[in-house]
């Protein structure tokens, strides 16, 4: 049972990240402002604001790079063409899986089709599935 909570607390985490990484986007604000704007406003624990505060941190750093690596492993669809929804997922699932090398990539990949379904469009699972699982494979190669 204490694994499940511990579970959900993270994928509630995952979450507010992601609204996080949309809100930036379709507002083009930073990371962090949105971040610091909203952050109080989530009461998440101590454990749930730090998972959310490092892929914002990473992604205020490394956005690029982020990016860079969800266009290659995007073939054919430049960021831009991908639904504000798909793209904030994938751009929150590449920080963690650069950013917490601790969490297995599977966890991150599952959790982030897992947000996808619920957020994005009929497609958007099997969509992120498939970006991520090239994207997970560049970026730790030894889990897969």
């Amino acid at each position: 049972m204490r694994a499940r909570a511990v579970e959900s607390a993270r994928r509630r985490a995952r979450e507010v990240a992601f609204r996080v990484v949309y809100q930036a986007d379709v507002t083009t604000d930073c990371y962090a402002a949105v971040w610091r704007a909203l952050r109080n406003e989530e009461h998440l624990s101590e454990d749930q604001a730090q998972l959310v505060s490092d892929l914002i941190a990473h992604l205020e750093a490394h956005g690029a790079e982020v990016d860079a690596s969800i266009t290659r492993a995007a073939e054919r669809w430049s960021l831009p063409r991908l639904a504000a929804t798909d793209r904030s997922v994938l751009r929150s699932a590449t920080a963690e899986l650069a950013a917490r090398p601790g969490t297995p990539a599977r966890v991150v990949l599952d959790e982030a089709i897992d947000i996808a379904k619920r957020f994005g469009s009929e497609a958007s699972g099997g969509f992120v599935n498939g970006v991520l699982d090239q994207v997970a494979r560049r970026l730790r190669p030894g889990e897969f």
